[in-house]
């Protein structure tokens, strides 16, 4: 299947053929990623930035994938500074800017902004995160980190036992990486949440569906026993600030229930931001010099990730390989003071 000039709404677009072919790519565009070569393929080409919502991480590296790829890009970040708040339609947001452009990658608060936006232009637009509803290109690096460590570690990603952790209601992130995680073979996922918080019932059918296992539970300390993958989840209290639900510490990822119940290979994930706050119980920061702790190779996965992407969409994939050559400039050997010795260049 050709990505090429598709929106890309949800996960549900990707088929495993598709993810080993984009991970296949980003592999590829990882030393272009690092700043150690460079590719202009996307020259000439505009990508508008359009986020409705907060981002740090999403916006910058999707932003830094379009650069990357040789390609501009123009941006507007809240509603305040954009003529929406004049009345202005998003179907005529969305017809005007696919006039100055040729990608847009947007977020949005309400779910079904994204869906309206993409369906007033032809130009491919990106879900960047809709509300509680998905964020399609985190899945993308989820799924191409847990390639990349599986692929350190000698496992393959098939039979594998996953604990995905926190705000499962709300969180958009694992609704989309649900979606792709069925898409392999065997395996068991562990829903680990209070009640109120807990995955989408259509999300736990569809897993079933396609042969998972599925195990739904509010105790972390049970759950995480013998998972290869521990993906924590912020508790997303913008999408429901009004309404206090019971989170207990026992849902503090830290040094000690890791040290306690997760083995010695175990890839602990997060999509960040994680929420280091006194009495947050989210991901604890004394985890940060522990190599299992792969967040920052996530994030920094993100480019590699979403470069494939954009140049999948662009229908330019064929025209990458041979336009590579060697940076010239410096780059440290590794970026983070904390990071893993495999980790570094």
């Amino acid at each position: 299947m050709s990505l090429t000039g598709k929106h890309i709404l949800s996960s549900d677009l990707f088929d495993r053929d598709e993810l080993e072919r984009l991970f296949e790519l980003a592999d590829l565009l990882v030393p272009v990623a690092r700043g150690e070569q460079v590719t202009r393929v996307l020259e000439g080409a505009v990508m508008a930035s359009l986020f409705f919502e907060a981002s740090t991480r999403t916006r910058l590296s999707c932003e830094s994938a379009f650069l990357r790829l040789g390609g501009a890009v123009t941006s507007t970040t809240g509603t305040g500074v954009t003529s929406i708040s004049k009345g202005e339609s998003l179907a005529d947001t969305a017809r005007v800017v696919g006039g100055y452009c040729d990608l847009v990658v947007m977020r949005h608060p309400e779910v079904q902004s994204i869906h309206d936006f993409a369906g007033a232009t032809n130009v491919p637009v990106v879900n960047a995160g809709n509300g509680a509803g998905e964020h399609p290109t985190q899945a993308l690096l989820d799924m191409f980190t847990l390639h990349r460590e599986f692929d350190r570690l000698g496992k393959s990603m098939d039979g594998r036992r996953i604990a995905l952790v926190g705000d499962l209601l709300h969180g958009r992130t694992v609704h989309s990486l649900m979606k792709l995680l069925t898409r392999y073979e065997g395996l068991t996922i562990a829903c680990v949440s209070p009640a109120e918080l807990g995955m989408p019932a259509e999300l736990l059918e569809l897993a079933a569906a396609r042969g998972h296992q599925v195990e739904v539970s509010d105790k972390p300390a049970i759950a995480l026993r013998e998972a290869d993958v521990v993906y924590a989840t912020r508790l997303q209290t913008e999408r429901f600030a009004d309404k206090p639900v019971p989170y207990s510490d026992d849902f503090r990822i830290d040094r000690a229930l890791v040290e306690r119940v997760c083995t010695a290979d175990a890839v602990i994930m997060h999509p960040l931001p994680r929420d280091s706050r006194s009495g947050s119980n989210d991901l604890a920061t004394d985890l940060n010099s522990d190599p299992r702790l792969a967040i920052f190779r996530q994030t920094d996965n993100g480019i590699p990730t979403r470069m494939a992407l954009f140049a999948s969409v662009l229908g330019v994939v064929d025209e990458i390989r041979s336009s590579l050559r060697t940076a010239s400039w410096y780059r440290p050997a590794f970026t983070g003071p904390d990071d893993a010795p495999f980790y570094r260049r």
